[in-house]
């Protein structure tokens, strides 16, 4: 059997053995109900606020009180969005980017339907934010600014901390949120020195498991309850609290602070190694989006007048996993909505893919995939019906 590759951690990563280890205890063994008064249910409260006060501490906030458990990113950003609207129920004008995660952006769209006036800010071919755009947009209507921390599909950073400060700057009321499911674990976050007053994570892109979350809310923040029920997670999320994944949570976040340096110089390294292999031996692929201003992780390539889908096939069938852009939108056949946002031409827009790194990325993987990839591309080049175009490309690559 092939060995497997896995380059498509931004959709969701492996579970680190030390997390897996730390849950374990809570499953068969501690398993009583935090809220319940008697010793052995207390105990499990203790690892539910010692996983909380992690959390606090790999986000930079002031107070782990800040900190809401959730069951996934997309909750904690329905959480925060939809509350605050709740809250400022007389405001209709809300902004967000055109490159959001659907977590986020189909929510925009819903609530354009219900009435409220949306301003969806665009980027430019590298897929940088021009905050003259968004300082432009802002009126005396608007109740919220969301914005994605780091881009899901090619890793660019968006300038969420300047952005925040624009928005107080021009009007202290408006709430901003941040969704920083891709950048957590990959740059350091530290909400207590920014304006940003909502920020959610989540755990499966940190090698914790899939189906936990956190949602940072800032002290004096209004958020009515999301889930109407018990008092816990201080009334905003009822239900008995999910303590193996919540503790798994807080391990992960403990791990991935420590590991930051790693993925700032080794991960990168190892990035930047397939990347530059990639356009140096092939001649049609191209690089999507900045390359400085990103996430370490992540490399977005763009193979020019062949189509994406066959690519992923054929990696797959030699072990590698990648991907043409977000796991959420992958059921689709239409292109990327970030890469047409940016502009990409549409002889790379089909054929764009994602290799997304983690700590756990081999050196001796990375070489697997530049061994394999060229002859998969010159196998298709083979048969793209743009023969002309890829001679014109070849020929200027020799040149």
């Amino acid at each position: 059997m092939t060995k497997t590759v896995y380059l498509d951690n931004n959709a969701t990563t492996m579970v680190d053995p030390k997390v897996f280890e730390a849950m374990k205890p809570y499953f068969c063994e501690l398993y009583g109900n935090p809220s319940s008064m008697h010793k052995f249910g207390g105990q499990v409260a203790k690892a539910v606020e010692k996983a909380r006060e992690q959390v606090k501490n790999f986000l930079g906030a002031n107070d782990s009180k800040e900190i809401i458990f959730t069951a996934s990113g997309s909750e904690g950003d329905n959480m925060a969005i939809r509350g605050i609207l709740e809250a400022n129920k007389n405001k209709k004008h809300i902004i967000t980017t055109k490159i959001e995660h659907p977590a986020v952006l189909n929510v925009y769209k819903y609530l354009e339907k219900q009435g409220y006036e949306v301003t969806y800010l665009g980027v430019d071919s590298l897929g940088n934010l021009d905050l003259n755009e968004l300082k432009n947009a802002i009126t005396d209507d608007t109740a919220l600014v969301s914005m994605m921390y780091a881009n899901n599909e090619t890793g660019v950073i968006l300038p969420v901390e300047k952005a925040a400060k624009l928005v107080k700057q021009i009007n202290p009321k408006i709430k901003f949120h941040v969704d920083a499911v891709q950048a957590a674990g990959k740059i350091k976050i530290d909400v207590k020195n920014t304006d940003i007053d909502l920020l959610s994570i989540a755990g499966h892109k940190i090698h914790a498991p899939k189906g936990i979350g956190a949602l940072y809310v800032k002290t004096g923040t209004l958020l009515p309850a999301f889930i109407i029920g018990g008092h816990q997670e201080r009334g905003k999320r009822a239900g008995t609290e999910n303590v193996p994944y919540i503790v798994g949570l807080g391990e992960a976040c403990e791990i991935a602070q420590n590991a930051l340096d790693y993925e700032m110089t080794e991960v990168k390294r190892l990035r930047d190694k397939l990347e530059n292999g990639i356009v140096k031996s092939i001649y049609n692929a191209k690089v999507n989006g900045a390359t400085e201003n990103r996430v370490p992780n992540t490399t977005n390539i763009g193979f020019q007048y062949i189509e994406g889908e066959l690519i992923l096939l054929h990696l797959s069938d030699l072990g590698i996993c990648a991907s043409s852009g977000s796991a959420c939108t992958s059921g689709s056949l239409e292109p990327s909505h970030v890469l047409k946002s940016m502009g990409v031409p549409f002889e790379s827009l089909h054929g764009s893919i994602r290799f997304s790194l983690s700590r756990f990325t081999t050196e001796a993987e990375i070489d697997y995939v530049l061994k394999v990839l060229p002859d998969v591309i010159t196998k298709l080049n083979g048969i793209s019906p743009y023969q002309k175009e890829l001679n014109r490309l070849k020929a200027q690559f020799n040149h």
